[in-house]
């Protein structure tokens, strides 16, 4: 294979696999997306339908262990068709569902089935892709969750004005079967080098949950919690925010949840530059980042209720920079334990801690903004956001530390 075909062979499955964790994502965040018209049409209170959301990132986050799992055991690509069809199948039973209940229950079943997603086709990557390649390529991949939350915010007001919330749960059931057909034809598996992978499993990793597990390791931690809590948080509600406080109709509010994945892209680019080019300890660039959520928050709150586009612009720029973070502390510190062997597993929990967050904001801003009005719950924002500033900053110089246990000389990127 010449140079310039392989470059080919390598894009189209680059495309490809972006557009399969962009179907994923349709048939994920539709529920969130649309809960302000389900809410108006059914009648059900936002903390009755965010249940079903709870559920949902609670089932993801136990299911990527056993994905991460399964992944080195059984058939990527089966287990990517299966999560598809598991998705597909749970976004036909929503509209049929008859109470909040049966929305959790079904809605569980599609957090865990999508969390059969991204492990796998990490592992497809990684055997397909040379070492350049795949960085390359996760990237690109890595994009398909903004532009399927995108596709979601844009089609869902339109489908809605013409029939109604169910046909989103039913177009996107469609979105995903669809996929499956086009994943099973054009991805054909090809066994993997794994003699690499032995060698490092048989590499002793005495003592290597104890370096996770130190006193700064549970605050990055807690900080990720945290950054978990506003960026899925504040991306589920903004619109039933936007619709209450400035008495837009659902189908307007749902449409100006597009700028929020719009944001991240940017931020993801921005974070990532700041990181390589500015800022060389990670907690340091995290906790820079964190900051700017907290004055994106901040002004939110003094602007509630006084202009719709400026409440949409830093409620995006809040979500932005918590993408922001989750990039310097979820997929740039787990490389730092490659040495002690133990990389997938720090990967694995870290990136767990950020839908403990997610779980918790999704029910817990619900009941806020029920209970109270919602400049409490951007008040409460602003204090999470602070909170994990001052989490990151603390942890700028015992992270040298954790470098020398680690084995590295000096805060150099890996």
């Amino acid at each position: 294979m010449t140079e310039m075909q392989n470059n080919r062979w390598v894009n189209r499955l680059t495309a490809l696999f972006s557009i399969t964790y962009m179907v994923s994502y349709i048939t994920r965040t539709n529920y969130g997306a649309i809960v302000a018209e389900m809410e108006r049409a059914e009648g059900m209170s936002k903390s009755q339908l965010s249940m079903a959301l709870t559920g949902s990132f609670i089932a993801y986050g136990t299911g990527q262990i056993v994905s991460g799992v399964c992944g080195d055991r059984f058939s990527p690509k089966k287990l990517v068709s299966f999560g598809l069809g598991v998705s597909a199948l749970m976004n036909l039973l929503i509209p049929v569902c008859q109470n909040p209940y049966q929305m959790l229950a079904v809605w569980c079943v599609n957090g865990f089935a999508q969390a059969f997603m991204w492990p796998p086709m990490v592992k497809l990557m990684t055997s397909f892709f040379s070492e350049e390649d795949y960085k390359k390529s996760t990237v690109k991949v890595s994009f398909g969750s903004s532009f399927g939350t995108i596709a979601v915010y844009l089609f869902s007001p339109l489908i809605i004005s013409i029939l109604n919330w169910r046909w989103v749960f039913i177009f996107s059931a469609l979105c995903g079967a669809v996929m499956i057909f086009f994943w099973n034809k054009c991805v054909k598996e090809k066994k993997p080098n794994i003699s690499s992978e032995k060698k490092e499993e048989k590499r002793s990793v005495s003592g290597s949950n104890r370096v996770l597990f130190t006193p700064l390791m549970i605050g990055v931690m807690l900080a990720i919690v945290l950054q978990g809590m506003l960026r899925d948080g504040v991306t589920t509600w903004m619109p039933s925010y936007i619709s209450e406080t400035y008495d837009l109709s659902s189908r307007i509010s749902i449409l100006t949840g597009v700028v929020l994945p719009v944001f991240s892209i940017l931020c993801f680019q921005v974070a990532s530059r700041m990181y390589r080019k500015v800022f060389k300890n990670p907690l340091l660039c995290a906790g820079v980042i964190f900051g700017m959520g907290a004055a994106s928050a901040f002004v939110l709150l003094l602007l509630s209720g006084k202009n719709a586009f400026l409440s949409v612009l830093f409620s995006a720029m809040l979500t932005g920079c918590m993408h922001g973070v989750n990039l310097i502390l979820i997929c740039m510190l787990p490389p730092y334990f490659k040495k002690r062997g133990n990389v997938s597993t720090a990967s694995g929990v870290l990136n767990s801690c950020t839908y403990v967050g997610s779980a918790l904001s999704t029910y817990g801003i619900a009941l806020l903004s029920e209970n109270f009005d919602w400049k409490y719950t951007l008040l409460v924002w602003v204090c999470v956001a602070a909170a994990g500033t001052v989490l990151c900053l603390l942890s700028v110089k015992p992270w040298k530390s954790q470098l020398k246990r680690l084995g590295y000389s000096k805060n150099n990127p890996v």
